[in-house]
């Protein structure tokens, strides 16, 4: 089985590079963020005529994520729990059914930025209902993953120039622990369990160059409960993706499992 995480920028201004992706790709499962949509107005006849299942949490012009599947999804729910005031569209999930069942969690997590301030609290208060639907789905042993844009450089390895981004919200020392909290749940972050070292990025803005100069930054990732680690064969980036067609300014990041 494979499923990968794609942070497309817009389903509509990548709606020609998005199927042309999916077909050389061929991803059994994708979760894609910032589809920048409402429900009722994502492109799904595009990829229902290849094959995929859709399932959507829309946004008019912001946010959103949705689920692709050519494997059967259920009990498909919206919205992270743990507070019903939040009408972000930043969380989507559903059970695929391979081998086994896996409850497959895509994710949209708020940038945070300017920090300190009311939005890197939002974050933070995010990443801490994220920390308890970790431990709500390790409590029912229900093999699962968490992917898609964390909005979070892990390490400075994660960064072509870390120190550019010690302020920012996606590295600040707060960010980081948070992250590492849910490391320490007994999660396992796939691309570094198959790829190690530095030069390995997700993201690269468009302005200043940063393509071309490769000033990037690694923050789209797969978090696996144990179960699901113990059927990881493979994780890696699609770079090239970036170099196409109307590209979005990040690139998929895809797992193999065993399933």
């Amino acid at each position: 089985m494979k499923i990968a995480t794609f942070n497309i920028n817009g389903v509509k201004a990548r709606i020609a590079a998005l199927p042309d992706w999916l077909t050389e790709a061929q991803p059994d499962v994708a979760l894609l963020q910032e589809i920048k949509s409402v429900d009722e107005g994502f492109p799904r006849e595009v990829f229902e005529n290849m094959g995929y299942s859709v399932e959507t949490h829309g946004q008019k012009s912001f946010n959103g994520v949705a689920i692709l599947s050519k494997l059967p999804l259920e009990d498909v729910t919206r919205g992270l729990p743990g507070d019903d005031s939040d009408e972000q569209a930043r969380w989507i999930e559903a059970t695929v059914i391979g081998k086994q069942a896996i409850r497959i969690c895509g994710l949209y997590l708020p940038n945070g930025n300017p920090a300190p301030g009311p939005k890197y609290d939002y974050k933070l208060a995010w990443m801490e209902r994220l920390q308890k639907r970790a431990e709500a789905l390790l409590a029912q042993e229900m093999p699962f993953l968490m992917a898609g844009d964390y909005n979070i450089i892990p390490q400075d390895e994660d960064a072509r120039r870390p120190e550019v981004w010690q302020e920012d919200a996606l590295a600040r020392p707060e960010s980081r622990a948070a992250y590492r909290r849910l490391l320490n749940l007994g999660l396992t972050e796939a691309f570094r369990a198959r790829v190690h070292g530095p030069e390995h990025y997700s993201f690269w803005d468009y302005q200043a160059g940063a393509w071309n100069k490769d000033d990037g930054i690694r923050i789209d990732h797969f978090l696996l409960s144990p179960a699901v680690a113990d059927i990881l064969l493979d994780c890696q980036i699609d770079k090239h993706v970036r170099a196409g067609e109307k590209p979005s300014d990040h690139v998929p990041v895809w797992v193999e499992l065993d399933n």
